[in-house]
């Protein structure tokens, strides 16, 4: 049995709030002016202009909604595809129309779309986790038509749910080679004790029967990413952590031995946001296993350490996991990370595809995470 997970950065189409860039330090600046401003009794017309100047920074006037329509990019052509259309319509269909629209998602290229698909079927699992996938229809697309290109059997069932995300970051699970989901449990409403929810995309629970008639038990998490407010987002992702860490606990004293939970924990290994998952239980990363196996950085990267980083020589920071428990582990025969597709940030680091020459031709910023389970399970 081969698992593997993947953020893949949303199929055909990311939303715009995904893809702009940071202010970084500028965005703390502006947000203390702002707030001085905001608390005087009395604003002058230079204050007030400067007001306004700030709202348009801090992107105030910007409202990120889930649209009602979506244009893709396929093949070279545009299609709308919306709530008032019962088809797609090609851009040359809309006869009565001539003008522009602003559109909410951003079509991402043709070439990094293969690089999606290669990278998948180059680790061919059985079961595969990814995170960020726009819809159902777009990922039964992409499974469909996409990975037959590069020799990969299609997966047979697949299952998207639609999270508390609106930006199109969905979880999905694929499977095939006679591994089949029987139950499916989503924890989107789980609150924490202000009452609030909890997960800002999904954290959902999969009962998987193997071939040999065996449950599988995977949690699929997608934990809080890093933000300006660091303080604030390692304590967020500390309580969704906890949370999952709960229900393994749970599952465990159920005498469940077979628990896997994958996906992207937005932290490295070190950090103490995920102390409730790596330290206070039995789960082991599949990254510290021996047979473990990656391509080594080039150059001057490939003789050491770095905070965060997989392994020695292997100098990007952990984001991804793949955590076995102990039984799981004990059974696990190899592991790997396919970071073929990723493109670095300076070179020599590593190697890539051929077809891939710069940043917008990536798959994804995220590597594909692996491990092989003896097939006896």
């Amino acid at each position: 049995m081969k698992l593997a997970t993947f953020n893949i950065q949303n199929l055909f189409h990311r939303d715009r709030s995904a893809v702009q860039k940071s202010y970084s330090k500028c965005v703390s600046d502006w947000v203390t002016e702002l707030d001085t401003l905001i608390r005087k009794k009395e604003c002058s017309h230079t204050a007030t202009e400067r007001m306004r100047e700030l709202f348009f920074l801090l992107g105030f006037d910007k409202s990120y909604q889930t649209p009602y329509a979506v244009m893709r990019k396929r093949a070279g052509f545009l299609f709308l595809k919306g709530m008032d259309y019962s088809k797609e319509l090609q851009s040359c269909e809309l006869t009565d129309w001539n003008g522009w629209v602003a559109l909410q998602t951003i079509p991402i290229g043709s070439i990094a779309i293969k690089n999606k698909a290669r990278v998948i079927a180059e680790v061919d699992p059985d079961i595969l986790l990814v995170q960020e996938i726009e819809d159902k229809a777009s990922l039964s697309e992409f499974n469909m038509q996409l990975l037959p290109e590069f020799n990969c059997k299609p997966f047979d069932q697949l299952f998207v749910i639609q999270g508390n995300d609106k930006t199109g970051k969905e979880n999905a699970i694929l499977t095939k080679n006679g591994y089949q989901i029987l139950s499916v449990k989503s924890h989107q409403y789980d609150k924490d004790p202000n009452g609030e929810l909890l997960f800002q995309t999904d954290f959902l629970e999969y009962e998987i029967q193997t071939p040999a008639k065996n449950k599988l038990y995977l949690l699929a998490v997608n934990l809080q990413h890093e933000s300006n407010n660091k303080d604030l987002a390692d304590l967020r992702r500390k309580k969704q952590a906890q949370h999952v860490a709960e229900v393994y606990n749970l599952l465990r004293s159920e005498g469940k031995k077979d628990v896997v939970i994958m996906g992207t924990l937005n932290a490295p290994s070190y950090c103490h946001s995920l102390a409730p998952l790596l330290v206070d239980t039995d789960l082991k990363d599949i990254t510290k296993h021996s047979r473990f196996n990656v391509d080594i950085d080039e150059g001057n990267d490939a003789a050491y350490f770095r905070l965060g980083a997989y392994r020695m020589g292997v100098n990007i920071k952990q984001k991804d996991y793949l955590l076995l428990a102990p039984n799981l582990f004990s059974k696990a025969t190899q592991g790997g990370l396919n970071r073929k597709a990723v493109w670095p940030e300076k070179k020599p680091m590593w190697s890539t595809y051929s077809t891939m020459q710069n940043a917008n031709e990536a798959a994804s910023e995220h590597p594909v995470l692996w491990a092989r389970i003896n097939n006896t399970l």
